[in-house]
């Protein structure tokens, strides 16, 4: 075989793979809690994968991890959070994240193991709230409309416990990771917990609250992107494939009003 031929094969195979290397789909790393940003991402995998787009979900179960992993770069987004909990985490930690759009709402609720109504809650009842300041800020707010409690300024997103004026019931408050409310139901009261967390431990927010938020909630769950991706072209694409009637009719469909669109 002549160095010419060899030559000319070797140029022929490099541009075979040059060619092939220019149709490869772009890869989009996303951070998910489980249930249901997981369940929603990786049931439009197969339309992205038709827009040139290779989604790649990773699994997060805290509502820390993802923020930073995606400040550090290891993700292009993640998608569990609400803007009053990013705004929040952002101002704390100092991160230039963003909302690339918003998808659905997931109702936070009032669950017990012991009471059957709102109104059996006992004189000095425990109630397990989450410990962020969105999510702490979200459930008072839910006592403070059912009249549970009353807030000095109920329209204020990061209430504490300390905003709390009337509180009839002299209700003590425990606060506690998020994550972990659903477990600490056999030790409390009753508890007022995020949908998502509700739904991974076979909670139905729709059957078994005994108060759920409503419709008009403030708190859309969003795709969330370092601050100048908003207009990436795969960015695009994922919000408008994650806001597109088959989206919402897999949401509906498979939550039952668990889980809301928010489009």
């Amino acid at each position: 075989m002549s160095n010419t031929f060899k030559r000319t094969l070797l140029s022929t195979a490099a541009l075979l793979i040059l060619g092939t290397s220019s149709f490869a789909n772009t890869v989009l790393k996303v951070g998910a809690t489980p249930v249901p940003h997981a369940e929603i991402l990786n049931a439009v995998k197969d339309r992205l994968a038709k827009e040139g787009i290779d989604l790649k979900v990773v699994d997060f179960t805290d509502y820390v991890t993802p923020n930073l992993a995606l400040s550090d770069g290891e993700l292009d987004a993640n998608y569990f959070q609400h803007k009053p909990y990013l705004d929040k985490f952002c101002e704390e930690k100092g991160l230039k994240l963003n909302s690339a759009g918003g998808v659905h709402v997931e109702p936070i609720g009032i669950f017990s193991d012991k009471l059957k109504s709102i109104n059996d809650i006992p004189n000095k009842a425990v109630v397990a709230i989450p410990n962020d300041p969105s999510n702490g800020g979200r459930a008072l707010i839910l006592l403070h409309n059912a009249g549970i409690i009353t807030l000095n300024d109920p329209s204020n997103l990061y209430a504490t416990e300390f905003d709390v004026v009337k509180n009839p019931k002299k209700l003590k408050f425990k606060t506690l990771e998020a994550a972990q409310l659903p477990r600490v139901l056999k030790d409390v009261d009753f508890a007022v917990i995020n949908g998502n967390y509700a739904l991974e431990a076979g909670l139905s927010p729709v059957e078994d609250a005994l108060l759920l938020e409503g419709k008009e909630s403030p708190y859309t769950n969003i795709v969330a992107v370092k601050a100048g991706d908003e207009k990436r072209e795969d960015i695009v694409k994922l919000i408008e494939v994650l806001n597109s009637p088959e989206t919402a009719e897999f949401i509906n469909n498979t939550y039952k009003g668990g889980v809301v669109p928010a489009f």
